[in-house]
């Protein structure tokens, strides 16, 4: 295995340059085949995690996702707070920072895209859940390929460009995680479902991220200042699948479903009539299925 991984490595520094000697010895950085293989664990999870579940009854996960919504929303701010006075208050440039100018600075930041890095795995369970609770039509394309190249992706910042540049990115990411996760986590409990207004903000601010960051890359494209240029055309690459994607989910979801909504209450048709048959919506009778206790 030592002999695999010192070929694997030796060829990745060969095609992509030396990798960045801070990180050595750091926790699932030196080698790339357990990420690799993390992933690839996750994808036959969402293979076959609805097949097992398929006869079952869901699990509620209720306390367990207040939890992890909670922690994910703790770990979320720290970083952003971590990321934004480090870059503030050490002088990093935003038009464009390299990965060896600011070496104090960059060893923080260094530190906390460690734990960015690290929270793409635990994320996963963002998936594990849908599948326990049985909410399958979660699972979209979107969200698979979202979560299993984010972690992958990061290894590669990690071990090449882990500071400078690399920063802004997942300081927007941070952010939008603390919108989002604190969101999933009340909205795990249902006397305070009803107040959550800002559900479908979530992806709008998503895709206000994802322009954000292309355009402050765009900008070390335009005024370079020495971070590597394939880089920076990755991430613009990267970005522009993430915005069309989004943007796609975003008009499905809400876009569609608020024309056909218009159009039923118009019609007086019988979806809309049925909605409150026996006293409760049909969105309440299908919380009130029968859920397995965890």
């Amino acid at each position: 295995m030592e002999t695999f991984n010192h070929k694997l490595n030796t060829y990745l520094e060969s095609w992509m340059g030396p990798r960045d000697q801070r990180v050595r010895g750091w926790l699932l950085l030196d080698n790339y085949p357990p990420t690799f293989a993390l992933t690839v664990m996750y994808l036959l999870i969402v293979w076959m995690g609805p097949k097992y579940m398929k006869h079952r009854q869901p699990y509620s996960c209720r306390g367990l996702l207040v939890l992890y919504n909670l922690g994910l929303t703790l770990l979320s701010f720290y970083m952003f707070y971590e990321l934004v006075t480090a870059v503030w208050y050490g002088g990093y440039n935003f038009y464009c920072q390299d990965t060896h100018s600011a070496q104090e600075v960059d060893n923080k930041i260094i530190n906390v895209l460690w734990w960015y890095y690290f929270s793409k795995l635990i994320e996963f369970m963002d998936t594990f859940f849908f599948i326990l609770r049985k909410n399958n039509h979660q699972i979209t394309f979107l969200h698979i390929y979202h979560h299993a190249s984010m972690l992958n992706i990061w290894w590669f910042v990690m071990n090449w460009v882990p500071c400078g540049h690399s920063y802004f990115g997942a300081s927007l990411n941070s952010f939008v995680h603390v919108v989002m996760y604190s969101y999933y986590g009340l909205s795990a409990v249902p006397a305070i479902r009803p107040y959550l207004w800002w559900k479908k903000y979530i992806t709008q601010v998503q895709l206000i991220q994802f322009f954000l960051t292309m355009s402050q890359t765009m900008c070390a494209v335009v005024w370079p200042c020495g971070f590597p240029m394939g880089w920076l055309y990755f991430q613009i690459s990267y970005m522009v699948t993430l915005i069309i994607l989004f943007t796609n989910f975003y008009v499905q979801t809400y876009k569609k479903h608020s024309g056909s909504l218009k159009k039923e209450l118009q019609n007086g048709s019988a979806a809309s009539t049925n909605g409150h048959a026996n006293g409760a919506t049909s969105m309440e009778r299908a919380t009130a299925k029968k859920l397995r206790v965890d």
